[in-house]
C-alpha cells in the first residue's frame, strides 16, 4: 500500500494526519510568523496572562482572606475557562481564513475548524503544565493530589471546547452578527464557569441550578484532582460526558449541513 492510498482505513488516517499537521503549521505561521519566537507565542500568550494575574494576587496578599492557596485556586480555574473561550472564538474565522485551501480534495471545512480548536487546546495545555510546574518548583503551590483525575477533567473540557467551537462556528456562519458579539457573550459566561468560586460556597438554593452548567462540573473536577478531599466539590462527571457527546454530535451535524454550500474561491 502506498502512503497516500485511501483504500484502507490506515491510509485514510495517514492522509488525515498530514492534513491536520499542515493546517496547524499554516495557522501557526499565519498567526505568529516565522521571526522572533514564532510558534512559542502559541502558549506564551496564555502563560504570561495567567502568570501576571497570579503574581498580582500573590503580592496583594489575597491569601489572607482565605485558608486556601489562592494561587492554586486561580490556576485551577481560570486557564481551563480560557481554553474553551479562546477555542470557540478562534473557530469563527476558520472558514474565511482558509477558504482557498478547500480546492485541495483532501481538505474539508471540518478540518479547518478542528485545526484551530486543536491549536488553542494545545497552547492552553502547554501553558497550564508550565505554570503549574514553575509554581511548584518555587514553592508557591503544592504538588497536585491526583494528577490523573486532573488530566481526565482537562480532557473532558477539551472535548467540551471542541463541541462548542463547532457549534459557535456554525451559528456564526448563518448569523454574521453573532460572530461579532460572541467574544462579549463568552466573557460574560466566564464568571458562570466556576473559575472564581466553588459550588460549595454558593447558597444551597443556587447550587442545584449551578450544577446544570457543564463548565462548572469540569472546573470542580479539576480542582478536586488538585486539592483532594481538603475541599468539597460537586462535579457530575456523567452529566459532563453526556454534554460533551451531545455538543460534539450537534456540532458535527451543523458543520456538515453548512459545509455543503461552501465553495472555494
Amino acid at each position: 500500500m502506498q502512503y497516500g492510498d485511501k483504500t484502507t482505513f490506515s491510509g485514510s488516517l495517514k492522509i488525515q494526519k498530514r492534513v491536520i499537521n499542515a493546517l496547524l503549521m499554516r495557522e501557526i505561521i499565519t498567526r505568529y510568523g516565522r521571526n522572533n519566537i514564532g510558534f512559542l507565542w502559541l502558549f506564551m500568550e496564555p502563560l504570561l496572562f495567567t502568570l501576571m494575574i497570579s503574581v498580582m494576587w500573590k503580592f496583594i496578599k489575597a491569601d489572607q482572606y482565605s485558608t486556601l492557596n489562592i494561587i492554586a485556586f486561580l490556576i485551577t480555574g481560570y486557564p481551563i475557562a480560557m481554553m474553551w473561550r479562546n477555542a470557540s472564538r478562534r473557530t469563527i474565522g476558520a472558514i474565511s481564513g482558509n477558504l482557498s485551501l478547500l480546492y485541495h480534495r483532501n481538505i474539508r471545512v471540518l478540518d479547518t475548524i478542528f485545526a484551530r480548536v486543536l491549536l488553542e487546546i494545545s497552547g492552553a495545555t502547554i501553558a497550564q503544565i508550565i505554570i503549574m510546574t514553575f509554581f511548584i518548583i518555587i514553592g508557591w503551590i503544592d504538588v497536585p493530589h491526583d494528577i490523573f483525575y486532573m488530566l481526565l477533567a482537562w480532557l473532558l473540557m477539551a472535548l467540551f471546547a471542541t463541541g462548542l467551537g463547532f457549534i459557535i462556528c456554525s451559528i456564526a456562519f448563518y448569523v454574521d452578527a453573532f460572530g461579532k458579539i460572541w467574544g462579549t457573550l463568552s466573557f460574560i459566561m466566564l464568571p458562570l464557569s466556576g473559575a472564581f468560586f466553588f459550588v460549595h460556597s454558593l447558597p444551597s438554593y443556587v447550587q442545584k441550578y449551578a450544577l446544570w452548567i457543564p463548565m462548572i462540573s469540569g472546573t470542580e473536577m479539576f480542582r478536586h484532582g488538585y486539592f483532594g478531599d481538603s475541599v468539597t466539590t460537586y462535579e457530575n462527571i456523567s452529566f459532563l460526558i453526556i454534554c460533551d457527546l451531545v455538543m460534539l454530535l450537534i456540532g458535527l451535524i451543523m458543520v456538515k449541513n453548512f459545509s455543503k454550500g461552501i465553495e472555494p474561491r
